[in-house]
């Protein structure tokens, strides 16, 4: 009797068998429609089986397995079993996050014509029917003259290939040294002996600008890109021709590392640090902790690069867990840009701005560069408020405040999305005299405009890039020289060259001194690097001014001495005598009910059950999060914590069971993050 176990894409920890009277070996790893419920689902063949322990006549047939394209490797399976094991997720939701919707919804006829397609392009892609032939190579290709290396990137492209097999790098650079060089030296040493190349970035709005910066390095090559923004037929194309071997070259967010790569020999993470590659919904993996993995697994080389490295990836290599590449000189200028601190404890600011920076600004002006102010608050103001009687704007279904936007006259949550018209007078006490406090980019751009009228500001932040296109028209007015100021949220802070850019003013940073986030200094100290990076980076000398009330602070004084080492070891020593990561490992179980009775009375029963599996697993008590209500659900978590992160799996595969087997009151909804980011 043939029986394939299936993945299917449910919230259940288990597989479900099926009879498949024509299956074979050779369908591990097919997708395959099958009978559930009163409807049918699309999942993954992830075993073959003679017997069942369901009798054999509960069994169901499948209704069909599909073979419009080759089956998903064993590699690839493998990734995903890790990441449900991992990150304690049942296995049929994480195959079929890691396709691509159009995929995993099974849609026959537009799959079948997008393999007929790339078969007819790619003969050697192994789709039925078609002639296997070598991997292309790209010796015959005519490339653009390269730039001339430094000797350390010279060291740092000959140590990605020194060894052959697994071992992890962090190329450490300043901004601005010349990573991306590195990265495409690398790339093309891969692609002239027929291998796959992954590079991994933070953020979809970068992908465009590394796209073309690849490509005209290597145009003879074909270039996949992966993001969750790109419409499902070319998502899924892109997948396809991943699976069959005709991309070479794979870019990337963070889904991208889930892509079938059957050569695959380099894996890059640019900006290994940013919060971005963590998933904070569904599967909540990190892409860059998954690369790790699957360069390991696979036993090829990974290299994680860095202005400001996380620092547990600066722990590891600091450790000799990673071998620590060094970039310390620029590459695109002849130096750093200088840092000043402005102590704003004694000065009256002008909405926000002292007078060092306004004199700078103006200055740049006369020269005829640019300059950008950087604020990470989008919007008019955080709060409308009312003075007299204290109301002011809060959304409705989070426990935050709506963010005033002027410019189109509505109260929005950044949380949630609720919006609202502003109201013409004071929802309380009627009065009509409603005032904004702090201040977001939209004012800052307003306020610019009117002290330097001569000037072109051009503001930068999700709300006026809010499209690809959108944000492509932007940078393009930036690169032309067509804006003078650009006021920017952390969009602007990583991956960009502007060559006109030689000012950049920080201002609003200081709140993140003091949050109660233990990661937060290591988050601002990363921000302020990065966008002060943007400065200088061209011919012209690079200046960068922070606004503060605590100028004497380590961290702003190690910016000012562009010591990222010296920042990151007081940081790990203040770790170390805390018991954070790195030197510890903690997941956390988050609940979300109509009340918050409700979530700490689930987190509690989820902790009785708990204490009898906590071996070396240090349990803490449920309190409500930080945001404790978000789109009118209350929110508690629960952290557990070891110091071994071998103790820490053994329990939480454990304490999966019994919480699949608590009762919950209906509504109530629960997950388990894995290495958390946000507390």
């Amino acid at each position: 009797m043939n029986i394939v176990r299936v993945a299917l894409d449910l919230p259940l920890p288990r597989l479900f068998d099926y009879l498949a009277p024509d299956s074979n070996e050779s369908d591990i790893g097919r997708r395959v429609t099958v009978p559930f419920g009163t409807g049918s689902r699309t999942g993954v063949i992830v075993q073959l089986a003679t017997a069942s322990e369901h009798p054999d006549a509960k069994l169901k047939e499948v209704t069909g397995i599909l073979r419009d394209m080759p089956a998903l490797p064993a590699e690839w399976l493998a990734l995903c079993e890790f990441c449900a094991r991992y990150y304690q997720t049942p296995l049929g939701e994480v195959t079929s996050f890691a396709q691509p919707p159009l995929l995993r919804r099974g849609k026959l006829p537009r799959i079948k014509k997008l393999a007929a397609e790339i078969a007819v392009t790619c003969p050697r892609s192994g789709i039925p029917g078609t002639q296997s032939e070598p991997a292309p190579t790209l010796g015959a290709v005519h490339q653009p003259a390269l730039p001339r290396l430094m000797a350390a990137q010279q060291a740092a492209v000959a140590a990605i290939f020194e060894t052959a097999g697994f071992h992890a790098m962090l190329l450490h650079g300043v901004t601005g040294s010349g990573k991306t060089e590195v990265y495409l030296r690398a790339i093309d040493a891969v692609l002239a002996r027929g291998g796959q190349a992954l590079m991994l970035v933070p953020e979809i709005a970068l992908t465009p600008q590394l796209e073309g910066r690849v490509a005209a390095r290597f145009p003879g090559a074909h270039i996949v890109c992966a993001n969750s923004g790109m419409a499902d037929a070319a998502r899924a194309r892109g997948f396809i021709e991943a699976l069959t071997g005709r991309a070479q070259i794979v870019l990337g967010t963070r889904l991208a590392v889930f892509m079938p790569m059957p050569r695959l020999q380099l894996i890059i993470v640019d900006e290994e640090h940013d919060a971005s590659f963590k998933q904070q919904e569904g599967l909540r993996y990190s892409a860059r902790d998954v690369s790790v993995w699957r360069a390991h697994q696979l036993n090829i080389p990974i290299v994680l690069g860095s202005a400001t490295p996380s620092l547990e990836t600066f722990h590891h290599a600091s450790t000799g867990r990673y071998r620590m590449l060094e970039l310390p000189e620029r590459a695109v200028a002849d130096a750093m840009p200088v840092v000043r601190i402005v102590d704003t404890r004694r000065e009256k600011l002008q909405e926000g701005l002292s007078a060092a920076l306004l004199a700078g600004l103006q200055q740049r002006l006369d020269r005829g560069e640019q300059s950008l102010v950087f604020l990470n608050r989008r919007g008019y103001a955080p709060v409308l408020a009312c003075p007299p009687c204290g109301w002011i704007s809060r959304c409705q279904r989070c426990a935050a405040n709506l963010v005033l936007h002027l410019a189109d006259q509505r109260l929005r949550c950044h949380h949630c999305g609720f919006e609202a018209l502003i109201p013409r007078a004071c929802p309380d006490c009627g009065n009509v005299d409603l005032l904004p406090f702090g201040r977001g980019t939209q004012r800052l751009e307003t306020m610019l405009a009117e002290r330097f009228p001569e000037a072109r500001v051009l503001r930068i932040d999700r709300d006026s890039a809010s499209t690809p296109k959108k944000w492509q028209a932007l940078l393009a007015t930036i690169h032309a020289g067509e804006a003078d100021i650009l006021v920017g949220t952390q969009m602007l802070a990583k991956g960009h060259d502007f060559p006109l850019l030689t000012l950049v003013g920080a201002v609003g940073a200081d709140a993140a001194l003091f949050a109660a986030d233990f990661r937060a200094p290591e988050r601002l100290f990363a921000q302020l690097m990065q966008v002060g990076g943007r400065s200088g980076r061209a011919d012209l000398p690079g200046e960068v001014l922070i606004q503060t009330e605590y100028p004497d602070h380590p961290l702003y004084r190690a910016l000012v001495d562009h010591d990222y080492v010296r920042f990151a070891r007081s940081q790990l020593d203040e770790r170390r005598i805390a018991g954070f990561p790195p030197f510890s490992f903690q997941a956390m179980l988050r609940a979300e009910a109509r009340s918050m009775e409700q979530s700490l009375a689930f987190l509690a029963a989820a902790r009785e059950a708990a204490e009898a599996l906590a071996d070396g697993v240090t349990l803490y008590d449920p309190v409500p999060m930080r945001m404790q209500r978000l789109m009118t659900l209350e929110r508690g978590q629960l952290l557990v914590e070891s110091v071994s992160r071998p103790a820490l799996q053994a329990f939480l595969a454990k304490w999966m069971e019994e919480l699949y087997a608590l009762k919950m009151p209906g509504g109530l909804r629960w997950h388990l993050d894995v290495d958390p980011l946000e507390f």
